[in-house]
């Protein structure tokens, strides 16, 4: 898939989320890249799909509120190699961004397992 249809279709699930956390997501940027950067694949065992990079909003303070953008990042190559079909890979576009939003929120990766993310 294309880049631009990528970013198309992560723009349709960040414009399905629900509008109560929708209202919530101050200060965050969405990032696709092909892969990872090398020390991150070394540093996460694994195919790396996403990441967050920032202060999750629960840690947040006045002095970081006006601070460069959170940041989630997504790996197009990734997600397209673990995904089986078009229907699929959008399945695994929402996953993967409600995960690192929900890091964002706060959230531990053992909280999300248990939300199924």
């Amino acid at each position: 898939m294309d880049a631009v249809r990528f970013s198309e279709i992560v723009d349709e699930v960040l414009e399905g989320l629900p509008q109560f956390f929708k209202a919530r997501l101050d200060n965050l940027a969405v990032i696709v890249q092909d892969y990872p950067e090398p020390e991150l694949q070394r540093q996460f065992p694994g195919t790396l799909l996403g990441l967050f990079r920032g202060v999750p909003k629960t840690r947040q303070s006045v002095f970081s509120s006006g601070a460069f953008p959170q940041q989630v990042y997504l790996y197009q190559k990734n997600i397209e190699a673990v995904s089986y079909g078009a229907s699929d890979l959008r399945r695994q576009i929402e996953k993967t961004l409600k995960h690192e939003i929900g890091h964002y929120f706060g959230l531990s990766e053992e909280d999300l397992r248990a939300l199924g993310y």
